[in-house]
């Protein structure tokens, strides 16, 4: 991950492991695997952490806080040295491939990282709206939860289209990432699709004959 093993505790070396071998191999891997890859012995994991319960939980909160952190740098990154530092990025293949693995994997775990995911993107989002980076939305929270679905929905196909993808190469499952979708996905926000307003304005017109039109930009009612 991104600090250097021999500055690590003993705890953080085994978190760290644990979530490469998790990303890697999915998170049915044993605490024996997980202490071998940080180099330790296996009793350490339960002396640290009690259970693989706790030593997961602690892994997820860790991952979020990565991926927030990774977010928050590339909003403030200039676009050159984004594009050139990303797709060679080790640590963020090993979160994209946890957070997938998470969502996979279905149940509570993976809903929650959804939640927190959408909830942190909506940050992101009304400070770039802020900044102007970002156009307003008539529903932030839509559009955001939206684009995350849609994001975390593309990779889930993805692979289900190619099994035999290697998960433990990380840096190669980044690098298809970035291959296969920054081209469209930076166009679609940049461009656009349709050529005029058309449809947008046909369906702000149907909403608003009902009686839930949608909230403007900043809550007030809709302003056809």
């Amino acid at each position: 991950m991104s600090t250097a093993p021999e500055d690590l505790t003993g705890r953080a070396r085994l978190r760290d492991a644990a979530i490469e071998c998790f990303a890697a191999g999915g998170f049915g891997e044993s605490l024996r695997a997980i202490a071998a890859r940080a180099g330790v012995s296996a009793g350490l994991v339960r002396h640290h952490f009690g259970s693989k319960e706790m030593l997961r939980a602690e892994c997820d909160a860790t991952v979020l806080a990565r991926y927030t952190k990774l977010k928050t740098e590339s909003l403030n990154s200039d676009p050159k040295q984004l594009f050139a530092q990303f797709p060679a990025s080790d640590e963020a293949g090993i979160l994209l491939v946890y957070i997938l693995r998470s969502v996979r994997e279905g149940g509570a775990a993976g809903r929650e990282f959804i939640e927190q995911m959408v909830a942190e993107a909506l940050g992101f989002t009304r400070d770039a709206v802020a900044r102007g980076l970002v156009v307003p939305s008539r529903d932030e929270e839509a559009r955001v939860r939206y684009l995350t679905y849609q994001g975390i929905g593309a990779l889930v196909v993805r692979l289900a289209m190619n099994p035999d993808t290697p998960l433990d190469d990380f840096q190669a499952v980044m690098g298809q990432f970035y291959t296969d979708s920054m081209l469209p996905t930076l166009e679609l926000y940049t461009e656009g699709l349709f050529t005029d307003r058309t449809y947008l304005e046909q369906y702000l017109e149907y909403v608003a004959a009902t009686n839930n039109p949608p909230a403007g930009l900043a809550g007030e009612p809709l302003s056809l």
